[in-house]
């Protein structure tokens, strides 16, 4: 980890510990002339004025001094304090670009969630959505003013946005400029103001939107339309309107990306001899082939009929999952049958054996274990 020693304000300054308060200054006043972002606009000597500055904040004030030679902090929970922040702003504008700013300004971004269920995620569908969003002013299209006024010149700042005053500091007389609060630093002003959207040039609207989903979408794909956002102040260009789409759970289907998933319960029976099972997939009715002898969490892929795939095409598949059931009840007769079919077996009451785990979960168990 790469650690930054602290600067010492006395050696900043060029000065000793027991420097007098006119020494501090007097050497603060010939750096800051050397240092003016003016005569130098390097950000490296910039860096280094700022750095002359904070020194000086510090050592030219008794309170402050004193702290700072007993090792405690110069600033307290206050930071800088104005003094330091009015040189800032003096040197460097205060941070705010110069000239008047436009009224005109780029919407804002929306965005509305949408609900799908399973069948239009994968095959895609049209909705229809209803927005409320701003729109450009109907009654001045945006100007803000009324009867297809314009703004007026600020008499205050005379269109140039800001107002400037002579700020006196500890290197002379500082000229600053900052935004007119006559104008709001637009440099012009609405004498008599749209009345539909109060001199914004946009007023609050609901319509109604036609959006096209692709298919193969899943919870958390958004659908960008330009231009369908909020319109800017003044009129400005509207942002874009995201769709997220929201996909709502299906009753017996469960989704693994392109993969679908089903659980299929059949009988003890069944699952021995083997049988074939009609399910209801996304595309209609579909014959699922369960063979004789099948165990129970036997996974049955049908290709091509899982979800579509949304930027490769295709399709993935569904997958069933056989339950075979056992009989939890029988009667004397079906329980009679079952011990002849086991002698016929070769199998005896209470056979059972651990199965060696070279599979499957409990392979993975035992891996666990032997890592």
């Amino acid at each position: 980890m790469k650690v930054h020693k602290l600067s010492d304000h006395y050696q900043t300054l060029g000065v000793t510990r027991e420097a007098s308060a006119d020494e501090i200054k007097k050497a603060y006043r010939k750096l800051a002339r050397e240092l003016h972002p003016d005569v130098n606009p390097d950000p490296a000597v910039q860096d280094k004025f700022k750095e002359i500055t904070a020194a000086y904040e510090v050592l030219s004030d008794s309170q402050k001094r004193q702290s700072y030679d007993m090792g405690g902090s110069a600033f307290g929970g206050g930071g800088f304090g104005g003094g330091f922040s009015d040189i800032m702003d003096a040197f460097f504008g205060g941070g705010g670009s110069r000239g008047p700013r436009p009224r005109m300004r780029a919407g804002q971004d929306s965005l509305i969630r949408v609900q799908v269920d399973l069948h239009e995620a994968c095959f895609g569908t049209e909705r229809e959505i209803t927005v409320e969003s701003a729109v450009v002013c109907p009654k001045c299209t945006g100007s803000g003013c009324i009867d297809g006024a314009q703004p007026s010149t600020c008499a205050v700042c005379r269109g140039r946005g800001e107002t400037q005053q002579v700020v006196r500091s500890v290197i002379g007389q500082v000229m600053t400029s900052r935004p007119c609060n006559a104008c709001g630093g637009y440099g012009s002003v609405i004498q008599n103001p749209c009345r539909e959207c109060a001199g914004e040039g946009r007023v609050r609207s609901r319509q109604n939107i036609q959006v096209k989903i692709p298919a193969g979408v899943e919870t958390g794909n958004r659908i960008q339309l330009s231009g369908r956002g909020e319109v800017g102040h003044g009129g400005g260009p509207a942002g874009d309107l995201y769709v997220e789409i929201v996909e709502i759970d299906h009753d017996y289907l469960i989704r693994e990306g392109d993969t679908l998933h089903m659980s299929l319960s059949v009988s003890m029976s069944a699952a021995a001899i083997g049988t074939t099972v009609t399910v209801e997939s996304l595309d209609g009715p579909v014959e699922v082939n369960v063979k004789s002898g099948t165990q129970s969490g036997t996974p049955i892929a049908i290709k091509g009929k899982g979800m579509t795939r949304l930027r490769h095409g295709g399709r993935g598949d569904l997958v069933v999952h056989v339950e075979v059931q056992t009989p939890t009840k029988l009667s004397r007769e079906e329980e009679e049958l079952l011990k002849k079919f086991a002698d016929l077996r070769g199998e005896k009451s209470g056979d059972a054996h651990v199965k060696n785990p070279d599979g499957g979960i409990f392979s993975k168990i035992k891996g666990a274990f032997t890592k």
